[in-house]
Parts: structure tokens; C-alpha cells; sequence
């Protein structure tokens, strides 16, 4: 038994087929996929047709053919030889010339595919759905095994701690794949309770990508109800489910960050919203302060306690008013009255009796006596003197005084109520 190591086996099987002719100077016809170019220039594709695959290299040099651009999809015939990459025992085809051959057939089959879903308002503009602002479930449409359902979860996890993750569990390539993805985005609309649909699977070729490209996956991503957002492949890989989707992202994880908003966003418009609230808040206070303020003041001047206090100092001010009103009042009446008494006074027949006169009466019926005509002789008569009454008999009349003026005044005092004029009058009618 011969037992030999892995690097002389490797270096073996390189020396070999480098003593090939055939496999030294070959064209081959294929496919682009997994096309990549890295910062040195050197790219990295696939050929690939029906039923193989051959890994190739085109290392960047100065010199030799220049090679147009290339694309996935791209037909194409290469130049070049077959080697063996010692490291990772892998077969791969070294390029040094491409020439384009057209359009290969997955890309035929792409474009006439988009073609048609386009011509039926698929990828119109207007049915496309905006994603919720506030999402509080996620579904997502991947493999459990897959690296892309790693990522979003660590993307959530970050972002957004508290949004609940719905898996719905599908193939993402191979035989069967287009029709499980359509199942799990139908089986999460039929569910309720995600908010929006995450549709992801990480990069690889269009031969890995293909079940992306399927219209059965088309279909049930323009049925759903619920939006989609679609995060298939790297940012240069496009599927007819991104056309179709509500909104494309370049990979998993900008899927994630697309669907949910930062927690540091949320906590900064969450810290705003409090200090607008204690703001409201602070002036509603003191409106109400205010207001109650104003009403207190406007009851303390409406309460009853106050209207009594009130009009019991109106009742006292009237009752003031009225008093002086009283004492100006008796003050007038009494001065009237004394006024009155006065001239009452000097009126008195007794003051008149005083002062010498008397009044002289007939009787009976008690008839003032105030001329001689109204006296015959023998007339009873009532004399009314300062210190009482005396009673006379009327005697015959004597004459007239010798002076006229002297006589008529004592006619006169004679009219003025039968008042006696002189003492010696008054001692004559005693006599009589």
C-alpha cells in the first residue's frame, strides 16, 4: 500500500494536467455567474451551462487582449488553461481572453420574464405599499440555517430590542425553493400578526439566486397584504422579487435596518416628547392656576357672606344718613316751632293782658265785647285780667274823649279784640 500527502498528491495532479496539451490551450463556451472583481482588478466568475460548473480566474496585466465589460448572465467563449489550485485542491480555469457570445439563457429567461410582469403593472410605482412606521413584528422569509437570518436578527437585536421576529422556514435554492418562499409569505399574511415581511437570503450566483426569479414567488409577493421588503443576494444582485417587492434593500441586514427605526432615534423622540409634555403640561398648570384664581376672586365677590357684609354697611350708612336726616329734620322743626312759639308768644292775649288790657266778654254766651254798640246798660259782662276773671254789670255810656286821634286810637285797641287801652280804662270798666 502506497500512502502519499495531500500536497504531493495535489502537486501531482497539477504537474498532470499541465502535461496536457488540450487542457493548456482550450476555449470554452458558458455562462457568467458570481461575477466579482477585487480592488487589484483580478476577477473571479464562474462558467457554467446546463449541467456543470467551472470555477475561472482573469488575473489583471499589463499586455495581451483587453476584455470588455462582464456581467451574470453574460454568454461568453474563454481563452485559457486548466490548472490546479494547490491550497483547496480546486480545479479552476485560468482566463486570459473573453469574448462575448450574446445572452445566456437564464438571462433570456430573466428579461422576458420582467418583461412580462412589467407590462402587467407589477412594478408600477403606485401599488407599491409604504412600511409602517412603528413595527412591532417582523416576518422573515429565509432558510433557519442561513447566515442572511443571522444577520437580521443581530440587526434587530440592535436596532430595535423589543420587535418580535415571526420565522417562516423555506429552501432558498434548489428544486422546490420558488414554491416554499410563495408558501411562507402566504402562511405569514394568513397568520395576522406580523406588520411587514422580510423576503432574504445572502449573495451567490444567479444559479443560487434563481428561485428569487421564479413568478410564483412573483406572484405571492404582489398578493400579499402585508409589505415586503426584500433583502436577496449583494447590493449588485437583482431578482424579479425586488422589482416586485414594496421595497428593495441590497443585503439582510439593510432588509432589517429598512423595516425598523434606531432606538437611539426612538429614545431621542421619546426624551422630546417628555420634555414637550412637562412643557404642556407646566402651562396648563398655570392657566389653571390662573383661571381658578380669577374664579375664586370672582366667587368672593358673588358670595353671600360678602353681599351681607355689604349691605349691612349700606344699611349702616343709610341708617347714619337717615339719623342726621332726623336730627337736621327736628332741629328745623324745632326751630320752626320755637320760631312759631314766639310769634305765638307775642301774639298772646295773656302777654297783652300783661301788659295792662283786658278782655272783656258779654254775658252770657261769652261774646267779645269789642265795641260799645254791642253793650246796652245792665248788660251782664266777664272781664279776663292777668291774674284772673272778674264779673261786671254794663253801665250807660260816657262821651267821647276831647281828643279825636286819642279816641280813635282807643277805638281802635277797642276793635282789636276788646282789650282795655289804658290802666284807668281798665279801672273805670271795674267800677262800672
Amino acid at each position: 500500500m502506497r500512502i502519499v500527502a495531500v500536497s504531493e498528491l495535489s502537486r501531482y495532479l497539477k504537474d498532470l494536467i499541465a502535461e496536457d496539451y488540450f487542457l493548456q490551450d482550450v476555449w470554452v463556451q458558458g455562462e457568467i455567474s458570481n461575477y466579482t472583481q477585487a480592488a487589484s482588478g483580478h476577477r473571479y466568475f464562474s462558467l457554467k451551462d446546463g449541467d456543470a460548473t467551472l470555477r475561472c480566474a482573469l488575473f489583471a496585466r499589463r499586455g495581451g487582449p483587453p476584455v470588455g465589460q462582464m456581467r451574470n448572465g453574460m454568454a461568453v467563449f474563454a481563452h485559457g488553461r486548466i490548472g490546479l489550485w494547490e491550497q483547496r485542491g480546486d480545479l479552476q480555469f485560468y482566463v486570459d481572453d473573453v469574448r462575448d457570445a450574446g445572452i445566456g439563457e437564464l438571462s433570456l429567461r430573466f428579461e422576458a420574464l420582467k418583461a412580462r410582469l412589467d407590462a402587467e403593472g407589477l412594478f408600477a410605482p403606485e401599488r407599491k405599499r409604504p412600511l409602517p412606521e412603528r413595527v412591532q413584528v417582523v416576518g422573515v422569509v429565509t432558510s433557519p440555517q442561513a447566515a442572511a437570518l443571522r444577520d437580521i436578527l443581530r440587526t434587530l437585536r440592535l436596532r430595535c430590542p423589543l420587535v418580535e421576529v415571526i420565522l417562516a422556514p423555506t429552501l432558498v435554492q434548489g428544486d422546490g425553493a420558488a414554491e416554499q418562499v410563495a408558501a411562507a409569505i402566504d402562511a405569514l399574511n394568513a397568520h395576522g400578526r406580523a406588520d411587514v415581511i422580510i423576503v432574504a437570503r445572502g449573495g451567490g450566483s444567479i444559479e443560487e439566486l434563481w428561485a428569487f426569479n421564479e413568478e410564483v414567488v412573483a406572484r405571492a409577493i404582489a398578493r400579499s397584504r402585508l409589505p415586503i421588503v426584500t433583502g436577496v443576494g449583494h447590493e449588485t444582485d437583482f431578482t424579479i422579487a425586488d422589482f416586485v417587492a414594496d421595497q428593495r434593500a441590497s443585503t439582510p441586514t439593510a432588509a432589517a435596518m429598512a423595516v425598523t427605526s434606531d432606538m437611539v432615534v426612538w429614545r431621542g423622540a421619546l426624551f422630546d416628547l417628555a420634555g414637550r409634555l412637562e412643557l404642556a403640561i407646566a402651562e396648563t398648570l398655570e392657566t389653571q392656576r390662573e383661571t381658578l384664581a380669577q374664579t375664586a376672586r370672582r366667587l368672593d365677590r358673588a358670595s353671600p357672606v360678602r353681599q351681607i357684609a355689604d349691605t349691612r354697611q349700606l344699611v349702616d350708612a343709610a341708617t347714619q344718613a337717615l339719623a342726621l336726616r332726623l336730627d337736621h329734620l327736628l332741629a328745623l322743626r324745632r326751630e320752626e316751632l320755637r320760631t312759631a312759639a314766639l310769634r305765638l308768644h307775642a301774639l298772646s292775649p295773656l302777654l297783652t293782658i300783661a301788659r295792662g288790657y283786658a278782655i272783656v266778654r258779654r254775658e252770657p254766651g261769652g261774646a267779645v265785647v269789642s265795641r260799645v254798640a254791642q253793650v246796652a246798660a245792665g248788660d251782664g259782662l266777664s272781664i279776663l285780667l292777668e291774674d284772673g276773671r272778674i264779673a261786671a254789670v254794663a253801665g250807660p255810656r260816657l262821651p267821647d274823649a276831647p281828643d279825636a286821634d286819642g279816641q280813635r286810637a282807643e277805638s281802635g285797641r277797642e276793635l282789636d279784640g276788646g282789650l282795655s287801652a289804658t290802666p284807668e280804662r281798665r279801672r273805670k270798666s271795674e267800677r262800672v
